[in-house]
């Protein structure tokens, strides 16, 4: 071991005197902060505002007829990292295909939005939802029915 490897701590410490133009410093801060206005908001009646590129809870997609966009094409669930989407099709006689089963797996996801980006038909889309709550895990699995509007399971509080 070399005397440059030893570290003298009480060489680096401040001589008498030093410490107290820190703790006023401090102190200023801490009065200049205590008069401002609070930038708290009342959860869950006030929330922020999210960015129009926010990933949240997942939404199908419809026409103006009310139906479903998605052709059950399966581009989704095979793009999915996480395997989070499972879907069983569906094809009528004429020909025309829809999901006779769509299920996302909420808890799985990792909100990346590659399902969104793939979809052909613009069927799938992530919402603002960010704060959906519950006490039991399979009611973070969405069907088409849950996925028809997942505006109602923000969190509105009590």
């Amino acid at each position: 071991m070399k005397p440059n490897d030893i570290i003298n701590v009480s060489r680096m410490r401040p001589e008498k005197g030093k410490y107290v133009k820190p703790i006023l410093k401090g102190l200023a801060f801490t009065l200049k902060n205590l008069f401002s206005k609070p930038v708290t908001l009342q959860y869950p009646t006030e929330k922020t505002e999210r960015s129009d590129r926010w990933r949240g809870l997942h939404r199908l997609n419809r026409d103006e007829e009310g139906n479903l966009l998605c052709v059950a094409c399966g581009l989704c669930a095979a793009i999915c990292p996480s395997r989070a989407i499972s879907i069983i099709p569906y094809e009528e006689e004429g020909g025309t295909r829809h999901p006779e089963k769509f299920v996302i797996d909420e808890l799985r996801c990792i909100f990346c939005g590659f399902c969104q980006e793939v979809c052909p038909k613009g069927a799938i889309s992530l919402t603002k939802v960010y704060d959906y709550v519950d006490y039991d895990r399979r009611n973070f699995i969405f069907d088409i029915e849950k996925l028809k509007n997942p505006e109602v399971f923000e969190f509105k509080g009590k």
